[in-house]
């Protein structure tokens, strides 16, 4: 935790907060997805936001990116261990969401 956000909760809204974090995070449970399987699980996310996601989710240590040298590229994303801790919390979060929609 930094100085300017003291606050445990504001610290991981600030990690994972965003509308797209959550998502890809929780696709990656199932485990390592390549690049465009893993965007397509994303309705409405545009490459320029999957991009900018993923890249904040691996400085972020959540997410890690493996490039496999072949033609045409292949790029594969898995969860950290860091982000493996995120598990019992997105998958709260789906089933609260499941239940509340249900209402």
């Amino acid at each position: 935790m930094n100085k300017e956000s003291n606050c445990p909760l504001n610290y991981t809204m600030n990690l994972i907060g965003t509308k797209w974090k959550p998502l890809v995070l929780f696709h990656l449970l199932e485990g390592g997805l390549r690049s465009g399987i893993l965007q397509k699980k994303i309705p409405g996310i545009s490459n320029k936001m999957f991009t900018q996601t993923v890249r904040d989710l691996e400085k972020d240590g959540l997410i890690s990116r493996k490039v496999y040298p072949v033609v045409p590229p292949k790029v594969e994303y898995t969860l950290s261990a860091r982000g493996k801790s995120l598990e019992d919390i997105l998958k709260r979060l789906d089933a609260w969401g499941l239940d509340d929609c249900k209402r």
